[in-house]
C-alpha cells in the first residue's frame, strides 16, 4: 500500500481492498450522445457533460493512487461521424485540455497522447505538445488520451517499426518476440491495463488496445458516461477485486499489490 492509500477513508470506499487496486485502468467513454437524447438535450451537450466525468475520474484515480489511466477519446473510426460532430469533438478536446492543464499539472498528472497524433487538427496537435512538455516531468498519474487511435493501426505501426529495423540489419525476424512488439506500442513503458471499463451497455472492446487487453479484466456497465460517478467506479473496482486472475495458468495469479 502506498503512503497516499494508507490515508484513505474505508467508509468512503466500502468493501475496497486498497492493497489490490489496479495499476492501470482503461476506459471506453461511451453513451454521451444517447445520454443527451434521453435527456432531450442537444448532442453536443452530452459530449460536454462527458468532460466533467473525465475530470472526476482523473481526481478519483489520483485519490486512490492508481498510476495509469487511459481514456478512449476519439477512435480512428470516429472520423465517419458527421463533419460537424467531428469538428466539435476536436475543439472540445483541445479546449478541455487547455482549460484543465494548470490543474492537471498542479496535481502531478503527466499527460500523454497516444494514437496517430499527426492526423489530428494542427491546433490540437500543438496543444497536445504543450501539455506533454509541461507535464512530462510529473511523477503522479500518467493520463493517456487515446485520440485518432485504433488498436489495429497501433499494431500495424509496431510491425512497420520492427520491419524497418530488420531492413536496416539491426534485427533478425527470428528475434522478434512479444517483448519487442510491446516495446513498439504507444504504451511501451507502461503496464498493460488491469481493468477495462466500458459504459453505456455495450459489451465489446471496439478496436481498443488489442494487444494490451490480452489478460485485462473487462467490466461493462449500463451507466452512460456522463452519469458515471464515484459509486460506479467503486462498483467496477470491487468487481475487479472479486475476480481470480489466472493468466492461462492452473493456479490463481491474484491481483498483485504494487
Amino acid at each position: 500500500m502506498t503512503r497516499s492509500q494508507s490515508n484513505l477513508d474505508p467508509e468512503r470506499w466500502p468493501g475496497l481492498d486498497f492493497e489490490r487496486l489496479p495499476r492501470h485502468v482503461a476506459v471506453i467513454l461511451d453513451g454521451n450522445r444517447r445520454w443527451a437524447k434521453r435527456n432531450l438535450l442537444a448532442q453536443f451537450q452530452g459530449h460536454r457533460a462527458g468532460v466533467d466525468t473525465v475530470r472526476l475520474l482523473v481526481r478519483l484515480c489520483r485519490e486512490l493512487d492508481i498510476p495509469h489511466l487511459t481514456l478512449y477519446a476519439f477512435s480512428t473510426e470516429n472520423w465517419r461521424r458527421t463533419g460537424t460532430e467531428v469538428d466539435f469533438l476536436m475543439t472540445l478536446i483541445e479546449d478541455a485540455l487547455r482549460r484543465e492543464l494548470d490543474e492537471l499539472h498542479a496535481q502531478g498528472v503527466q499527460v500523454r497522447f497516444i494514437g496517430d497524433v499527426a492526423g489530428l487538427p494542427a491546433s490540437l496537435q500543438r496543444q497536445a505538445r504543450v501539455a506533454a512538455e509541461r507535464t512530462g516531468g510529473n511523477c503522479g498519474l500518467i493520463l493517456n488520451i487515446a485520440a485518432n487511435y485504433g488498436g489495429r493501426q497501433e499494431l500495424v505501426r509496431a510491425a512497420q517499426q520492427l520491419a524497418r529495423r530488420v531492413l536496416m540489419g539491426e534485427l533478425s525476424p527470428e528475434a522478434i518476440d512479444e517483448q519487442l512488439v510491446s516495446g513498439a506500442l504507444y504504451t511501451a513503458d507502461q503496464p498493460d491495463p488491469d481493468l477495462l471499463i466500458r459504459t453505456s451497455g455495450e459489451s465489446r472492446i471496439s478496436n481498443y488496445m488489442l494487444w494490451q487487453l490480452a489478460y485485462t479484466e473487462l467490466y461493462f456497465t449500463d451507466v452512460m458516461w456522463p452519469e458515471f460517478r464515484d459509486v460506479h467506479f467503486l462498483d467496477a473496482l470491487r468487481a475487479y477485486q472479486a475476480r481470480e486472475r489466472r493468466y492461462g495458468a492452473n493456479g490463481v495469479a491474484a491481483n498483485v499489490p504494487r
